[in-house]
């Protein structure tokens, strides 16, 4: 570590020397690699496209890619090199250079006469493969518009493409922890136009070969309409749509795995009650448009984060899943808060998947724990705390 600020600031000059000295003649490639901690990716490389750069960050199974202006290349490694990671290579044709920060904190450089880089190894050189592949003739998704009648993905709608496999995926992860012997039964909250519901009927059934009935469920009688006519065009015998608010459903039988695509505010946690009380299995749910918390919470202790409405609005959304995931631990689901859809094709990208496996006593006390926390500092109010408190007071009363 630098002692004092003035060897800090010497320290921050002659990094800098050396970056300038890395890119003076606009490397071709530069690598970032060996983390400093926990939480940062595992690498970054950036490769030189014309006049601009193109960033890959890299974790164990994904790449995260966004764009860099030239003129903003030495910023960014400064930001990075010393902080998230403790090396640097780059090559501009002529030279190899070899910047690394030791465990002492002193700055190593070095440069040799360039041999090439090592091959890039990209995940989108790769032909990525999803479990609807192109090319594959899907009735739905050509009605949808999604694909062609040849099966190819209309250029437009490929962000919805890879949103239904990632859902699929998503998805397809947890079936192996279900009884699949057995018929499955999947109800979808708030299907709208049913796209999602459709192709979860056809992967399960038509793809996977499994015994499945799938339920949509909808307030709109036109749609409900279209969807039932257009699953008996299809001969999709064990997919059916209702009517039928999210609140008041009663499902008949078991109930085996919950979705819900952007169900609006606290019909999310409708949702989410009503599968933790059926003793859904599993449970997938996009939320979207938490307004509920925005409106309730205040902290003194967090003034700053309370006065600007953009970063309060989005602390709340974010507070809101946190919380619906905790609330989910304390009924036994093991819960996790995973990437949809790249944030760059929507600010609604986040997934709760949530599977039942009857966490522990100690897993519950602790998720509650930080539940009331937050309720004590922000005075949050969440919709879906509030029906599983008022269910439990009811239980309660019916056993004394």
């Amino acid at each position: 570590m630098v002692a004092d600020a003035s060897a800090k600031g010497r320290y921050m000059e002659t990094l800098q020397e050396y970056i300038r000295a890395c890119i003076e003649k606009e490397p071709y490639r530069c690598v970032l690699s060996a983390p400093s901690g926990k939480g940062n990716y595992m690498k970054t490389v950036i490769q030189r496209i014309g006049r601009t750069y193109q960033c890959e960050n890299y974790t164990d199974t994904q790449v995260f890619h966004e764009n860099l202006e030239a003129e903003h290349l030495a910023e960014r490694l400064c930001g990075l090199l010393g902080t998230a990671y403790t090396q640097l290579h780059a090559w501009d044709g002529d030279w190899e250079y070899a910047l690394r920060i030791t465990k002492k904190g002193k700055i190593q450089y070095s440069r040799k006469k360039s041999v090439q880089a090592p091959p890039v190894k990209m995940a989108h050189n790769r032909k990525k493969r999803y479990l609807i592949e192109e090319n594959t003739v899907v009735p739905p998704l050509v009605d949808m518009g999604i694909f062609t009648a040849e099966g190819r993905v209309v250029r437009s709608m490929y962000d919805k493409f890879r949103q239904i496999n990632r859902f699929l995926e998503l998805l397809n992860d947890e079936l192996g922890k279900l009884d699949l012997t057995r018929r499955l039964r999947i109800l979808d909250f708030g299907c709208g136009k049913s796209y999602l519901t459709f192709i979860v009927y056809y992967y399960l059934v038509c793809v996977r070969g499994l015994d499945a009935t799938v339920t949509g469920l909808d307030l709109k009688e036109d749609v409900i309409r279209r969807c039932n006519a257009a699953a008996e065009k299809y001969r999709y015998g064990n997919l059916h749509f209702e009517k039928g608010d999210i609140k008041g459903y009663s499902p008949e039988g078991e109930v085996d795995i919950v979705i819900t695509l952007h169900a609006c505010d606290t019909a999310t946690d409708y949702a989410l009650y009503n599968a933790v009380k059926w003793n859904a299995k599993l449970i997938l749910s996009v939320p979207c448009c938490q307004h509920e918390l925005n409106g309730q919470i205040r902290s003194e202790t967090f003034g700053a984060l309370m006065r600007y409405g953009i970063v309060k609005e989005r602390m709340a959304a974010l507070m809101t899943d946190a919380i619906r995931a905790n609330l989910l631990i304390t009924q036994g689901y093991d819960t996790q808060l995973l990437e949809f859809v790249d944030l760059s094709h929507t600010p609604k990208n986040l997934l709760i998947r949530a599977v039942r496996t009857g966490t522990g006593v100690a897993a519950r006390e602790k998720a509650m724990a930080e539940v009331e926390s937050l309720r004590t500092e922000f005075g949050a109010e969440p919709t879906l705390y509030g029906l599983l408190a008022a269910s439990e007071k009811e239980e309660k009363s019916h056993i004394s």
